[in-house]
């Protein structure tokens, strides 16, 4: 399965910068209600398990907040692969202006 990393540094430090993720986290599921579904996710220590589905494409992948930066690792379906440079690059552009 087709696989993107996204790493955004910031200053934060771990604790906010995790604040943050778990605000920008509520306000993308709202922003997006209409073209995100099933949304899922755990936080384990500062590592958040995520799972949902957008257009009929289900996204599952892992966010780790470190002191420094923020990573994002996911998998996509074969079917979303063409969209794989879009989707990364949108969700580096969210992050950031998140972590601004």
């Amino acid at each position: 399965m087709p696989s993107f990393n996204v790493q955004v540094p910031h200053s934060l430090g771990q604790d906010a910068a995790r604040a943050r993720m778990e605000s920008f986290l509520e306000t993308m599921e709202k922003k997006y209600k209409d073209q995100i579904s099933d949304m899922d996710g755990s936080w384990s220590d500062n590592i958040l398990n995520f799972s949902f589905n957008t257009f009929g494409i289900k996204i599952n992948g892992k966010m780790t907040v470190a002191e420094d930066n923020v990573q994002m690792d996911g998998e996509l379906p074969f079917a979303a692969m063409m969209f794989k440079g879009k989707i990364a690059s949108g969700i580096q552009e969210a992050l950031e202006k998140a972590l601004a």
